[in-house]
């Protein structure tokens, strides 16, 4: 991380509010989030920050920063087409870090997004290989791709050779089963899943799948297709009113059974809630002078407090919380040991 320009500043107050901030964020992530290591895992996340333009105070793009800075891999869905506010982060987390991103989906279902992956050279590697998914003729959605084209990008991180597939899924109705949703939830599912048959390699599908509640036909669509997710992420609500499972991270593996990425007892995972510590409940008086005068002008206490907890604030950080799984990356000791037993070259992994 790069702190540098928050000494250009101007203001003390709001320089020394940024400092604290950072203080006690740093603080919440060293309590909840695991250290990087060397080489024996991965943190990987996805988090969809809303609306992620260039519109953002300096702060805030700290924040931002701070978070992702603390993972090794992050796919973030919601980047504005121009891609400012992604450079600027990238800016901050410093020289060992690079993305990798899309261009912008147009129509109103694509609101000119792009999905990107932002990744720490020092741990992860790029193989090579990204594209645009696009479903072939016989598989089109009710003559439609998808509302927003998912990405694929090849990436090693140690051991682990895998494709990582972000999504941002067609919402339409807030309530019931969406159609288009569900469709689009079950074709990428059996898409990749056939892919990864195919060519007999390791796929991660995550990002913002819109998906209410972990019981429900959405979620049923991804696990009856191919792709498995542990429970330690379907424990987390990723909104920040802790009640829907938007995001998620899934996993479609063709590694040998004595290489595990996840064990439940084992490693972690979570979504973390930033307005622990920035952009707090309590914060409000700090940031109310900012407001627009029509969400403050003849308004209750409880309207204004609303407008920053649900409105205000998100287009700050995000509506939504970084969804994060600790996964195991160095098979070494598993390797060997397969080999003493006596497993063929076609039945271990090709790891280069």
């Amino acid at each position: 991380m790069i702190y540098t320009s928050i000494k250009r500043i101007k203001d003390p107050v709001e320089r020394k509010r940024v400092i604290d901030k950072l203080i006690t964020l740093r603080a919440q992530l060293d309590k909840e989030i695991p250290q990087k290591t060397a080489s024996n895992s991965l943190l990987l996340a996805t988090w969809n920050i809303r609306e992620f333009g260039d519109n953002r105070m300096t702060e805030s793009i700290y924040y931002i920063a701070e978070i992702i800075s603390r993972f090794d891999l992050v796919a973030v869905q919601e980047v504005a087409g121009n891609k400012k506010g992604l450079e600027k982060v990238v800016a901050i987390l410093g020289k060992n870090w690079s993305y990798i991103a899309t261009d912008s989906t147009e129509g109103s279902a694509g609101g000119m997004e792009c999905m990107a992956f932002l990744y720490d050279n020092n741990k992860v590697s790029f193989k090579n290989l990204a594209g645009e998914i696009v479903l072939p003729k016989t598989k089109l959605l009710n003559d439609l791709q998808f509302a927003r084209t998912p990405f694929c990008v090849s990436f090693q991180a140690g051991w682990f050779k895998f494709n990582l597939s972000t999504v941002h899924i067609y919402y339409g109705k807030g309530s019931g089963v969406d159609p288009q949703r569900l469709k689009e939830i079950d074709a990428i599912a059996k898409f990749l899943t056939k892919r990864a048959k195919k060519e007999n390699f390791n796929y991660v599908l995550l990002g913002d799948f819109n998906i209410n509640k972990v019981d429900g036909d959405y979620m049923k669509a991804l696990e009856t297709n191919g792709f498995y997710i542990p429970k330690a992420i379907k424990e987390h609500p990723t909104d920040l009113g802790q009640v829907n499972h938007y995001d998620q991270i899934a996993f479609n593996l063709k590694l040998t059974k004595t290489m595990t990425v996840y064990k439940e007892k084992e490693q972690r995972a979570g979504a973390f809630n930033f307005t622990k510590s920035v952009f707090t409940d309590e914060d409000l008086p700090l940031y109310q002078s900012l407001f627009d005068k029509k969400y403050v002008d003849n308004k209750t206490e409880k309207q204004i407090a609303q407008y920053y907890q649900s409105k205000w604030r998100t287009f700050q950080m995000s509506d939504h919380m970084p969804l994060w799984v600790e996964l195991k990356v160095d098979f070494s000791a598993q390797y060997l040991e397969d080999l003493r037993n006596g497993a063929s070259a076609n039945e271990l992994p090709n790891v280069e």
